[in-house]
């Protein structure tokens, strides 16, 4: 049993317990605030309260989380769209709407699952049972290029290329709005939002981040972009682009809630991926085609004019 003791701000004036609960402790939702309400998990100022009890600003909430169950990782035949492959590095194409590693409320279809009974237990225990042989990760709803460590040897060089930024990404993304500059750079430290804790926001406090961006094409609201990483923060491009006001297209959690017909997820493909392979020394660059949906989206914008 984990316990945990917010304090509310005045930010939080107003809000029922359960959605402050939801907001300030990652991961849960607000059915699970609820439910560790009920249980009796909950005290406000050292008294239970009920969910509907509103924030005032000040109280000290203190939250007995349960020990979640971790799940375990099993090799599943899924297919997988792969660019290449060796005896020490994997690289693949991860389609919308895969997550990456199994964690709670997603214990298989991962890509880890994949990997599992792809490699046949030859992948890197670098990122222990859920993460075996993961450098990088990228979002469920994004698509695009990953690579993952076949041995612990490969698995250290390549987390050596990504923390001196060696390991070079390139994304092409579909940005709501018209950009005045053909290129530029957001230079904006990245932390958890104030106040929802499942989203990332730029904070004074965060971590450093930079998104290098240029312009591919512009259409009528919407422009064409291509993204280099210089960092890699969780939701980086997602959030620097939100935070000039340029939202990604389809994006429902920093940009417009309404989904967009058309996509079942945020207009984002990781596209380029370059590094130095860990046993020959020799740079390797690998490029993958933009998905099907957002080739159409662009086929779309293009007759639109």
């Amino acid at each position: 049993m984990e316990s945990r003791t917010l304090t509310a701000t005045t930010e939080d004036i107003g809000l029922r317990l359960d959605s402050f609960l939801a907001g300030r402790l990652e991961g849960t939702t607000r059915s699970a605030a609820v439910r560790l309400i009920e249980n009796g998990c909950v005290t406000v100022n050292g008294k239970a309260a009920g969910k509907s009890v509103r924030i005032a600003g000040g109280e000290t909430v203190c939250v007995e989380l349960p020990e979640a169950e971790e799940p375990e990782a099993r090799p599943e035949d899924i297919p997988l769209d792969i660019v290449y492959e060796d005896g020490d590095v994997i690289v693949v194409n991860k389609p919308v709407g895969m997550v990456v590693h199994p964690a709670p409320g997603h214990p298989d279809g991962t890509l880890v699952n994949a990997l599992l009974h792809h490699c046949a237990g030859s992948l890197s225990g670098v990122g222990g049972q859920l993460r075996p042989g993961i450098v990088h990760r990228i979002d469920r709803d994004t698509s695009g290029l990953i690579i993952a460590a076949k041995n612990d040897a490969a698995h250290a060089f390549l987390a050596a290329q990504l923390a001196d930024h060696t390991l070079a990404r390139t994304y092409e993304c579909l940005a709501v709005g018209n950009f005045k500059e053909d290129s530029g750079t957001v230079d904006a430290p990245i932390g958890r939002h104030r106040t929802d804790r499942k989203k990332m926001a730029v904070v004074p406090d965060g971590r450093h981040a930079v998104t290098h961006w240029e312009v591919i094409a512009r259409y009528g609201g919407v422009t064409h972009l291509r993204c280099r990483l210089e960092t890699g923060r969780t939701h980086q491009i997602r959030v620097h682009l939100a935070h000039i006001g340029h939202p990604i297209l389809g994006d429902t959690v920093y940009g417009a809630k309404k989904p967009v017909p058309g996509l079942t997820g945020q207009c984002l493909h990781a596209t380029e991926l370059q590094f130095i392979h860990p046993a020959t020394g020799k740079t390797v660059s690998l490029r993958c085609p933009l998905p099907e949906e957002f080739t159409h989206m662009l086929e779309k914008l293009k007759r639109q004019g």
